[in-house]
């Protein structure tokens, strides 16, 4: 306790020892309280015990000594004193200049537009070339000939001969190309291993194809920012320059399609929306309902982001797989894909089908959304998967897509039964559709790319070469057996068709052309030491690529605001790039 005497003092400093289990204040030193550096009068009495106040200026010297420390190390160390010493020097000629923020989005902008032009300008040649090609090209079922098979290349027999499509080609590393090792002469052909490799259709394709050589090989010397350059054909093969080895995954087998791609699915088919309808009843157990979710998982390999789709299942009673999902569609994007996927695994079949509950229900979801102005706006199908169709369904498509027939109902016969073909057929060519049967795991693959080609007609006839550019993407797929390390990139692509006058009334898609262009390249033209420390441009939003791009301000409190959009500066530089390429002025509006 404080003597009364000195109840305007407080103890400065305390010297003290421990003494049979109890500290003995030896001496203490008194200073008047106002010239403490904080105010002591009206302290609560502990606080003005000797033992507090002591160790209160003991901590404060100990930080003082440290940060001194510190300060002494990284001034001695960093050469802080030399810098300034040297911003010293040139001081009189240093000058501040302002930036205009706008100005410098805009140089960055043509900057961006002229390298991804040289990109879009690659892909025209290309289309041309590939169209051409075919114009020249007849068919010829008996047609014998070799090529760069990419998994057989360089592969010999037991006699060291080289095998059969797989002649010597040279491999080098280039460091372009993550150091892989490429041929940056030739082409190569590619095909998943349920496509023969010397199939007619495929034979005559790849000798077609050959013809986009000396342009991969001239787009490539016109513009070095070039990577992959490739041409998916209808037929299933995949031409990519430059040349690689193939590598199977650990069963041996190639399930690269690309006819599964996101970019030719893109630039193959406009948006659309789609409701798949599956029979679940008793006679769909076994084989049947483990080819009919294949089927369905088959068909959402088939979707992107720009794809709006449901899954009804029926037997006695009409089932949403997601009861969440119930009468509305939902964005094809890659979290809904495989919640699907999962759901559909879990599918039993038990009970009786009706079918026209699910038909219904289905046109009542697409009208719904058409008459909304929601979902694609461009194209909608029903997906029917059966065993059997036996109803009077003919009264709901009269009631909702006669005449007009603004759906297309596409049909898939499950088993190898032929009882119920014709009603599955009608039920496809009356409603704009095609119609399919599959009979083994091994037939879904093929049948199912066929719905592709139908949608895909309209576009087709008129000869519209959209150019599509895809959202950002992690391309996993591609070289999984590579040791490369993945990059976010985009795709630029086109559509291939036949300008054969004889084939041109039937819609023919010959493939899709693109070209895969890195973010970082375009990261590139926009430095950060140009943007400032203040400001993070991150080009073009990944899952807004065709929209507009976001400037983001630094956050001090979280320095990723990704995601954040509030927080989010839109700009046009994307908008005006895409915009530019697609005709798309609404993403200018956006921006």
């Amino acid at each position: 306790m404080c003597d009364p005497v000195c109840s305007h003092f407080a103890p400065v400093s305390v010297q003290s020892t421990f003494i049979e289990s109890r500290w003995v204040t030896l001496e203490t030193h008194w200073m008047p309280a106002q010239l403490l550096p904080f105010d002591a009068t009206h302290l609560p009495e502990v606080l003005t015990q000797p033992v507090f106040l002591f160790f209160h200026f003991r901590v404060k010297s100990w930080a003082d000594t440290f940060g001194g420390d510190i300060y002494s190390i990284i001034t001695k160390y960093s050469g802080s004193l030399l810098l300034q010493k040297k911003y010293k020097d040139v001081e009189p000629t240093l000058k501040i200049k302002e930036v205009d923020g706008l100005e410098l989005v805009k140089k960055f902008s043509e900057e961006m537009e002229s390298m991804l032009r040289r990109k879009v300008e690659a892909v025209e040649k290309l289309v041309e070339a590939a169209e051409d090609a075919d114009l020249n090209h007849e068919f010829n079922s008996s047609l014998v000939f070799d090529y760069y098979n990419s998994l057989l290349i360089n592969e010999k027999d037991e006699n060291d001969n080289y095998v059969e499509l797989g002649d010597e080609f040279i491999l080098e590393p280039n460091e372009h190309f993550n150091n892989l090792l490429v041929n940056t002469t030739y082409s190569v052909v590619q095909l998943p291993t349920n496509v023969y490799n010397k199939d007619p259709a495929i034979l005559n394709g790849v000798y077609m194809s050959e013809a986009l050589n000396p342009i991969f090989v001239d787009n490539f010397q016109r513009d070095p920012t070039l990577t992959w350059q490739y041409f998916g054909s209808s037929t299933g093969f995949f031409r990519l320059y430059p040349g690689i080895k193939w590598m199977p995954d650990e069963n041996g087998v190639i399930s690269f399609d690309c006819r599964n791609r996101g970019w030719y699915i893109q630039a193959a088919t406009s948006p659309k929306d789609i409701i798949i309808i599956v029979d679940i009843s008793g006679s769909m157990k076994g084989l049947r309902l483990t080819i009919a979710k294949h089927t369905i998982i088959t068909i959402l390999d088939t979707l992107g982001e720009n794809d709006f789709v449901n899954i009804i299942a029926y037997n006695d009673y009409v089932h949403y797989v997601e009861p969440c999902f119930k009468g509305i569609l939902v964005q094809a994007d890659r979290d809904n894909r495989e919640h699907f996927k999962q759901l559909v695994d879990e599918l039993q079949a038990k009970g009786v089908g009706t079918v026209n509950k699910a038909l219904l229900e289905s046109f009542k979801i697409l009208r719904e959304f058409r008459e909304a102005g929601q979902g694609g706006l461009c194209n909608q199908a029903i997906m029917l998967i059966t065993d059997g169709a036996v109803e009077d369904y003919e009264s709901v498509f009269e009631k909702y897509n006669w005449p007009d027939r603004k759906v297309r109902v596409f049909t898939y016969l499950i088993g190898r039964e032929v009882t119920f073909a014709a009603n599955a057929k009608w039920i496809a060519c009356n409603n704009k559709g095609y119609y399919t049967q599959i009979s083994t795991l091994a037939d879904v693959q093929e049948n199912v790319m066929e719905y592709l080609h139908v949608l895909s007609r309209p576009m087709v006839i008129n000869h519209d070469h959209d150019i599509i550019w895809t959202e950002a993407y992690m391309d996993s797929a591609l070289f999984a057996s590579q040791a490369q390390s993945l990059l976010l990139m985009t795709t630029v692509a086109m559509p291939v068709f036949s300008k054969k006058n004889e084939t041109r009334s039937h819609g023919i898609l010959l493939g899709v052309v693109g070209s895969d262009v890195p973010l970082r390249e375009l990261l590139k033209l926009a430095p950060r030491y140009k943007v400032r420390p203040t400001l993070m441009l991150t080009s073009c939003h990944p899952s807004r690529l065709n929209d507009h791009s976001l400037v983001h301000r630094h956050n001090p409190l979280n320095q990723n605001c990704f995601g954040d959009h509030s927080r989010c500066v839109h700009t046009k530089l994307c908008a005006h790039l895409l915009a530019h390429f697609s005709g798309n002025q609404k993403s200018v509006e956006r921006a």
